[in-house]
């Protein structure tokens, strides 16, 4: 026999769905709101919070680049910035237009639908550049966030890469004492002497979300960071 105080009633069910189906509802309220001042709301709106997630998100990895997880954070906040903009700016206005004015069968389908599709194209582009990320998302960005404590110290990080061996070296060793390689937290080098230069093999780099990287610290005598660099195996160019 089935105890009734198991089931809730139905109509505790029948509340929780019209609250949700309420709640939806809301949500798309303002979701196609098309006056001046929402589109200007919504699309500034998007744009600040997608800046936040992608510099809060590169900050992070910054210093720990074994969350992995992080660079999906980014990737979203990276393309929220001009997405947002352009959904409500351009598809939102374009699909209510459509909306009133189209007749055709699959004009009508693809209003019905434009926000799921718009979505899903959306997150379909997050999840590539979250696995695969382009430069400007990771290493002229992620550049200009590591820790500096000296701003004199800027010298420029020479890579060439030959038969899998990859070569580098420092423009200057002013205000350097020695220097880290690191790769996906394993310590691969330390260099005492000018101008710095060492030698890793590609195949010794672990592979961070698809990608060959290795991390570059300069340091002071006291052994504290004075600048980092960041680079993919596969962006440096042959000799």
């Amino acid at each position: 026999m089935t105890n009734s105080s198991d089931t809730p009633p139905p109509s505790v069910r029948s509340y929780g769905r019209r609250l949700l189906r309420q709640a939806w509802r809301d949500t798309l309220s303002v979701y196609y709101a098309n006056t001046p001042i929402w589109r200007t709301l919504k699309s500034g709106g998007l744009l600040v919070f997608g800046f936040f997630c992608w510099s809060a998100a590169s900050l992070l990895l910054s210093y720990r680049p074994d969350w992995t997880v992080l660079w999906y954070v980014a990737a979203y906040g990276f393309l929220l910035i001009v997405w947002g903009p352009l959904t409500h700016a351009v598809i939102v206005p374009l699909v209510i237009r459509l909306r009133r004015t189209g007749e055709h069968p699959l004009t009508r389908a693809f209003t019905r639908h434009a926000s799921k599709l718009n979505l899903t194209v959306f997150l379909a582009i997050v999840l590539v550049l979250g696995t695969f990320p382009v430069a400007p998302m990771t290493l002229d960005f992620q550049s200009g966030l590591t820790g500096d404590s000296s701003p004199d110290v800027d010298p420029d990080l020479l890579c060439t890469v030959s038969d899998d061996l990859i070569t580098c070296h420092l423009s200057s060793d002013e205000g350097i004492d020695h220097i880290v390689v690191t790769s996906g937290g394993s310590h691969l080098e330390v260099v005492d002497d000018p101008p710095f230069a060492f030698e890793i093999r590609v195949d010794d780099l672990e592979t961070v979300v698809g990608q060959q990287r290795f991390d570059v610290e300069l340091r002071d005598e006291d052994g504290d960071r004075l600048r980092r660099y960041t680079r993919n195996a596969d962006a440096i160019g042959t000799s």
